[in-house]
């Protein structure tokens, strides 16, 4: 297959992932302002998504990765490891930094005074951040030259992609956000697949090298939100956390299910 229809399929690959986002965030179009019980279940929906994805899309195949480059069992573990504690880091950082962003102009007007803002934009950016490596994945599957490979691999990161749109338009209503643009920031969310999968197509070895390393960082981003913020605000609004626990079950089993049947 010629390198240039290659690095084709692999821009496509991605960017229908990538748009599997905004399928799920359609039910949100429809949904009203949620009650602060409501809100508790679908944040804690969406926690349970973020930890399955977390697992079972990002630090598992982060291992397989590494070892498939050469890594023992032990390195591998040791690899992503360091990676996941790097992303947590980080995102405990631009969480500090939220007052000097925003002063700089970066970032949604109001972030550094909202502390229920500050968490739901933590929430997107840990989500946007998952999908790089996971468009970078896709592309890598089409730069080997099987296209049966690379359609797999697209297919079931979009499906993947459908509850985490859902999550990402759940969290901003919740954070007081209309229906539509909490709808468009969940599809723009998914958008960076297509620019990561063309990087991922077009670089095969470099992008197979980072991988391990993506995919952990994006993990300890979003596990740090979830058990920094999410719960934390959960159990803020109602004491005891009102019905989060059971949407962050339904939402880490739903996740768990997609990631082990598609994955």
């Amino acid at each position: 297959m010629a390198g240039q229809s290659i690095i084709m399929a692999g821009a496509l690959g991605s960017l229908v992932a990538g748009l599997a986002t905004g399928i799920g965030a359609i039910p949100a179009l429809f949904l009203r302002k949620p009650s602060d019980e409501q809100q508790n279940l679908l944040l804690g929906f969406a926690a349970g998504v973020m930890l399955a994805a977390s697992f079972f899309s990002l630090i598992m195949p982060a291992i397989r990765q590494a070892e498939a480059r050469g890594a023992s069992g032990v390195e591998a573990s040791l690899i992503v490891a360091c990676a996941v504690l790097l992303g947590a880091w980080g995102i405990a950082r631009l969480h500090d930094l939220a007052g000097p962003l925003e002063r700089a102009g970066l970032g949604p007007p109001g972030i550094a005074d909202s502390a229920v803002q500050r968490r739901i934009w933590l929430f997107v950016l840990a989500i946007t951040l998952h999908n790089f490596p996971e468009g970078m994945a896709v592309g890598v599957s089409f730069g080997g030259g099987d296209l049966e490979a690379g359609r797999a691999t697209a297919l079931g990161i979009g499906i993947q992609n459908i509850p985490e749109g859902l999550a990402v338009a759940i969290a901003l209503q919740s954070a007081g956000y209309g229906r539509a643009m909490s709808a468009l920031v969940a599809l723009a969310s998914g958008l960076v697949e297509p620019l990561a999968g063309l990087i991922g197509v077009s670089i095969v070895a470099s992008a197979q090298a980072f991988l391990p390393w993506g995919l952990g960082l994006a993990a300890g981003a979003m596990i740090y939100v979830v058990a920094s913020d999410i719960i934390p605000d959960a159990h803020r609004r109602i004491a005891g956390g009102g019905r989060a626990s059971a949407g962050l079950m339904a939402g880490l089993a739903a996740m768990m299910f997609l990631d082990t049947a598609f994955g």
